[in-house]
């Protein structure tokens, strides 16, 4: 009785604990979605879980892919912004992310190595490249990488 006690409280803190990362996912795709609209959205700095959001924005909108969260997102991880300071951070965040977007990061990190302090307006063409082309886009990260050593 006991057992089946302490199992049901812990499933009711389960759930508990989803439904308040839920909640804070929710609350984050709404802020994002205000940034878009004030067009502010390449200025916020990443946190844990944007990933997450990501998804939900894309699953807001049907499924359709959210190209300027998509190429905030890629940046701030090419530049290690914010939370993707931390190593970990980044290995965790590549591993829920999509190939394109990975190929955008790459693609950014060495861009940015080949032209020191180019400014993020000036590489949109990667974003189209990866979205488009990622297998491309990485073999081009690969190529500028090995061409740098």
């Amino acid at each position: 009785m006991v057992q089946a006690e302490l199992g049901a409280e812990a499933a009711a803190a389960a759930r508990e604990a989803e439904l308040r990362e839920a909640t804070r996912i929710a609350a984050r795709a709404d802020e994002f979605q205000a940034l878009r609209e004030l067009g502010t959205l390449e200025q916020t700095e990443p946190r844990e879980g944007d990933e997450a959001v990501r998804g939900e924005l894309t699953r807001r909108a049907g499924g359709y892919v959210q190209a300027d969260v998509d190429a905030w997102l890629a940046h701030a991880l090419a530049a290690h912004l914010g939370y993707y300071r931390d190593p970990a951070a980044r290995e965790a965040a590549a591993s829920l992310l999509t190939s394109s977007i990975l190929a955008h990061v790459a693609l950014l990190a060495e861009l940015a190595r080949l032209v020191p302090g180019v400014g993020v307006d000036q590489l949109a063409f990667a974003a189209g490249l990866a979205t488009t082309e990622p297998e491309a886009a990485g073999a081009l990260a690969v190529f500028l990488a090995r061409a740098r050593s």
